[in-house]
């Protein structure tokens, strides 16, 4: 049986789990909404908004998203799906205690675990099955910073390839902008949703 999928490219994706899983029937069932709340996310974190076996947010520190303000489908410049979200910034966050001592910066490999989470989040809200893994980015550039004077990180993200079957892909380009100024970009950002991690790593 081929894997199906929302993308009609000829190129090869390598599965990274040699274990071929049942394909289990999607869960639309959250398609219709497309905003988060932080409570939403939250529930996402302990494995209650999608269900068990399915991905989940980091929660507490590590949850580096505070609301997602739209996420869809057919949005973005490719036409395969989009996610805006925003983390409100606050001097009193933990890593600007100790990214670095008198000169605090939000250390840039938090701004881009926020997008791994958005895409892991992106792949399940489509209804895939599965726990996410971030699996590689191509590019990332970074051109400003998040100070503790900055009031809000905002997350932009357009998928450029989703695949879905027995293995479950999503690649994005996005920006990440500082009140407003685009300080980071990222290219091919990868994520999988993986029903077994025996032989994953």
């Amino acid at each position: 049986m081929k894997d199906s999928t929302s993308d009609s490219s000829s190129d090869t994706l390598t599965d990274p789990l040699s274990a071929k899983p049942e394909i289990r029937e999607k869960d639309r069932s959250l398609t219709n909404k497309h905003s988060f709340s932080k409570e939403d996310l939250i529930e996402c974190g302990h494995g209650r908004l999608f269900g068990p076996g399915r991905a989940q947010l980091p929660i507490n520190e590590m949850l580096m998203v505070d609301r997602i303000t739209e996420i869809n489908e057919t949005g973005g410049a490719k036409g395969k799906g989009e996610i805006r979200a925003e983390l409100d910034i606050h001097p009193d966050l933990w890593f600007f205690d100790v990214h670095f001592v008198s000169d605090p910066v939000m250390p840039g490999c938090l701004g881009l675990d926020a997008l791994w989470q958005l895409v892991g989040f992106y792949l399940a809200w489509k209804g895939n099955w599965g726990y996410g893994r971030a699996l590689g980015c191509d590019k990332v550039a970074f051109r400003g910073q998040v100070l503790p004077t900055v009031k809000k990180v905002a997350y932009e993200i357009d998928l450029t390839r989703v695949r879905e079957g027995r293995t479950v892909l999503g690649i994005a380009n996005a920006r990440v902008l500082a009140d407003g100024e685009q300080i980071y970009t990222a290219d091919g950002i990868r994520v999988g949703l993986f029903s077994s991690l025996d032989d994953f790593g």
